[in-house]
């Protein structure tokens, strides 16, 4: 649960009565009650509205065993305990039906109570609480992208793009500024404060950014957020998709994510005399990001497909270093101040299992601070344009050119697999590890096309 809600006589917390309670006003009939599996894709168990008393008293079991990377078959039965503070009624509903759906996201617990430690949204809560002993609290703000694409007559997904905008276009190219605007309002009606959107580089791609928020808040409103785009789309006979790079040759989806810590004394990066407005705790953090980019992006960067974005030339980075002023380095510092200072990490993609993610993230972060990570000088000058001997001389790294590469960093840097712990590093790294290898045996239209009559 978001915080400690303790149950006086084993009754329901004020939290808990209030959402009995909603239930009631808003004429709710059913609940899904929403989880994540290790790879990130979105579970939900739907139960009557009448059983979310029990839910909150006992928890919903269910069978862990058929969960991609949670239990074996023998030790199978877990349960969903609904967080509270996660309750919002779906704003879809069928024409003259007054009765309503709502969503809970939940935790995870084994047969004894106990927090499952293979759920991501605990390994998310636990790196948090290790910030928390450290006098921190972790803020997070996510950039996420999305192609929108036309569907055949069947209802399947194409790779056609809903029209032919550009960056921050406005109508008649931006045919979509209407979904946009759908998803927007959906989104508000779910609790979601929306700070812009816009049409992006790629024709049919999009960015929609909500409210800064802390960690765990942020990763629950990015799985919210996947879904809502996705069922307002369809509901225009179209198709979101979050795939990081569904068209060769164009910009890929990514999703930019502003971090920065909190303390007693507030922004915890901020410091106004300094050149950058940041303060020693924020290089530290920003060291720990650099100093375990390559291991963490096996996490945020979690598909093959994640790999034909990070390339040069399309606006994405691919080299370990920071800078002020130009985006082609993994790490940069907008011009902010005071409680708005922060940076930005730009290689996360918008597949990624957002738990994990950013439990990387931070855990990279931390590290920075408990061993005084430095993160270098900032590079300013476009770092697509040095050859390997200028790189090598300003030191700086590249990420891992695909995802073999990526698995085999994480398998090797103790400060990630820490923090998303054996369960979750050893059944990520056996999905990862096997879809690479599954790839690899695969035959290419690309090289049918290059070879099949060459040779």
């Amino acid at each position: 649960m978001t915080g400690d809600h303790a149950k006086p006589d084993g009754g329901l917390t004020a939290e808990e009565q209030a959402v009995l309670d909603e239930i009631d006003e808003e004429n709710v009939d059913f609940l899904r009650l929403q989880f994540t599996d290790i790879l990130g894709v979105v579970k939900n168990v739907s139960v009557p509205a009448h059983q979310a008393e029990k839910a909150f008293r006992e928890g919903i079991y269910f069978d862990g065993s058929s969960i991609e990377g949670f239990v074996r078959i023998q030790e199978s039965d877990m349960r969903l305990v609904p967080d509270p503070e996660t309750f919002a009624v779906l704003p879809w509903r069928s024409d003259g039906d007054d009765s309503a759906a709502a969503r809970l996201i939940c935790d995870i617990v084994d047969t004894d109570g106990e927090p499952f430690v293979g759920g991501p949204r605990q390994v998310l809560k636990s790196v948090l609480a290790r910030a928390e002993e450290m006098g921190y609290s972790v803020s997070i703000g996510p950039e996420p992208e999305f192609f929108l694409f036309k569907t055949d007559d069947e209802g399947n997904a194409t790779t056609i793009p809903h029209d032919n905008g550009g960056y921050f276009d406005l109508a008649p190219k931006d045919l979509a500024s209407d979904v946009r605007k759908e998803i927007i309002f959906t989104l508000e009606e779910m609790g979601f404060e929306i700070e812009a959107s816009h049409h992006e580089v790629a024709e049919g791609q999009h960015e929609i950014n909500f409210k800064y928020d802390d960690a765990l808040t942020t990763a629950d409103n990015i799985a919210t957020f996947r879904a809502v785009v996705r069922a307002v789309a369809a509901q225009h006979d179209l198709h979101a998709t979050f795939m990081p790079k569904p068209i060769a040759e164009i910009n890929g989806s990514g999703m930019h994510s502003h971090i920065s810590l909190f303390d007693e004394d507030g922004n915890a990066f901020a410091d106004d005399d300094d050149e950058f407005n940041l303060s020693e705790t924020a290089y530290q953090f920003m060291g720990g990001i650099l100093n375990h980019a390559q291991a963490f992006t096996a996490v945020t960067n979690p598909t093959v497909n994640s790999y034909k974005r990070l390339v040069p030339g399309y606006e994405a980075p691919i080299y370990v270093a920071w800078s002020d002023t130009n985006r082609s380095a993994l790490v940069r510092v907008p011009d902010a101040a005071g409680v708005s200072a922060r940076f930005e990490v730009r290689s996360p993609d918008p597949s990624c299992n957002p738990y994990l993610g950013m439990a990387s993230l931070i855990a990279a972060g931390l590290d920075g601070i408990e061993n005084d990570a430095d993160p270098g000088d900032p590079v300013r000058e476009d770092i697509y344009e040095f050859d390997d001997a200028k790189r090598e001389e300003y030191g700086i790294d590249t990420l891992p050119p695909n995802l073999g590469a990526a698995v085999e960093a994480l398998e090797d840097d103790e400060v990630v697999q820490d923090a998303l712990g054996p369960h979750v590093s050893e059944k990520f790294a056996e999905a990862k590890s096997q879809e690479f290898s599954e790839y690899l045996t695969q035959v290419s239209e690309w090289e049918e096309d290059r070879y099949l009559e060459t040779f």
